[in-house]
């Protein structure tokens, strides 16, 4: 007899889409039909198959229903590729009919579909962090309950210059536009605030190992930023302990570096370590209270980023279609209850600027040991943080995007 478990362990294998189980003997008139796009291979595989099984968690907590109706549940796996986004969501679309789009994982994957997004008017719950889809270039049919890229590194920025009491640092992530984007929004915060960015390196995405860049890594420095995704950060941390690097320098780290899809698989390396997030599956919240301790009863490890971004976009997406009595097909209402949603998550209360990106509680936290496992502790929160950190958001937007070459690295030493 196949069971759940087995069928959706034979399609994860295969990389086949998905269609919820439970959902397929919906009508294609009455059941709501999510389209996710996500990553099951290839370096961001870690994060990409958590996203899946937090959604299908929410929905099996609902008995697969959302304000009454029935949901369907269509997963593709993008393989962290541009060109594979691209014609998964147009079999989303085209294909499945897709009410609303989830995803995708990566900042490069959402900039190669943002256009197919406007032109065919897809309700999009994002993970993406890319800036400018809610920034100078904001697409109308785009919400982002995570974060922009560089929205937890301004955080981050601020806490070791003011905090940490940091002059010097090394910026150090993977050579995509998330990479990017967050080591310019962190530099930037840094910066203005009085220290010094002495070294930028960005490995590639599939980088075999950071050998070369360890052998070149400045030393007289107080403190590294890794800005990696998926497994990178934990790949990066064994090698930068095998070349003896930790008692030369303190890490820290962005929203993804050390996520509790790779920290279960870490050891005493990681105590200690610094990293910032809007989510913490310590965070004692009513919602995140019953999610944690289920999604770890399920899998036998913590839910980080991944997890946490597709379960509060559940919530989202659940307030949303309620705000429009279930009617999604009515895409112009359904988009603006999108983005007119204010409701408590695993996270945090969650609610969206005029551009559609989230504003919400982000936390510095650090490594610990509980009940035998890695967790990731909450020891400061910023409230209420926007895409904007402090600034003024015209002046903001006035800048160029954060990029590799804005803002200007003034303080690189050869």
């Amino acid at each position: 007899m196949t069971t759940r478990r087995d069928f959706l362990q034979t399609t994860a294998a295969t990389g086949m889409t998905m269609v919820l189980p439970t959902a397929l003997h919906a009508q294609s008139g009455d059941a709501i039909r999510i389209g996710l796009l996500t990553v099951k291979t290839g370096p961001l595989a870690s994060g990409g198959i958590d996203m899946e099984r937090a959604l299908l968690m929410y929905l099996n907590e609902r008995n697969n229903m959302i304000a009454g109706q029935k949901v369907q549940l269509i997963v593709a796996d993008t393989g962290g590729v541009p060109a594979n986004a691209k014609s998964k969501v147009q079999e989303l679309v085209e294909l499945n009919k897709v009410h609303v789009l989830m995803g995708p994982l990566a900042a490069f994957e959402a900039l190669a579909i943002d256009d197919y997004i406007k032109a065919q008017k897809i309700p999009t719950l994002s993970v993406a962090a890319a800036e400018d889809m809610t920034q100078r270039k904001p697409n109308p049919w785009f919400v982002r309950a995570t974060s922009t890229s560089a929205q937890c590194a301004h955080v981050m920025a601020d806490h070791c210059a003011k905090t940490l009491k940091f002059k010097r640092m090394v910026l150090i992530a993977d050579d995509i536009a998330y990479g990017h984007e967050m080591n310019a929004g962190f530099q930037r915060v840094f910066e203005e605030n009085g220290g010094k960015i002495v070294q930028k390196m960005f490995p590639p995405l599939t980088a075999p190992d950071y050998g070369s860049f360890l052998a070149q890594l400045k030393t007289n420095v107080d403190g590294i930023f890794l800005g990696f995704a998926g497994s990178n950060g934990f790949r990066f941390l064994r090698q930068f302990n095998e070349y003896g690097l930790s008692s030369k320098m303190t890490v820290v780290g962005g929203m993804t570096a050390l996520d509790e899809s790779v920290l279960r698989n870490m050891g005493d390396e990681a105590l200690g370590i610094q990293t910032v997030c809007w989510y913490s599956p310590e965070l004692s919240n009513p919602i995140n209270a019953k999610f944690a301790p289920a999604f770890r009863k399920l899998y036998n490890y913590d839910p980080g980023f991944y997890a946490a971004a597709t379960y509060v976009s559940g919530a989202v997406l659940e307030a949303a279609v309620s705000a429009v009595g279930g009617k999604v097909n009515n895409k112009d209402a359904f988009m603006a209850a999108l983005k007119k949603t204010s409701v408590p998550t695993a996270r945090g209360y969650v609610k969206f600027d005029d551009l559609g990106n989230v504003v919400g509680d982000v936390y510095i936290r650090q490594v610990a040991r509980k009940e035998g496992r890695l967790v990731n502790s909450v020891i400061k929160t910023y409230s209420n943080i926007s895409q904007y950190w402090t600034y003024d958001p015209k002046q903001f937007l006035a800048n160029p995007v954060y990029s590799r070459d804005w803002p200007p690295a003034k303080n690189i030493e050869s």
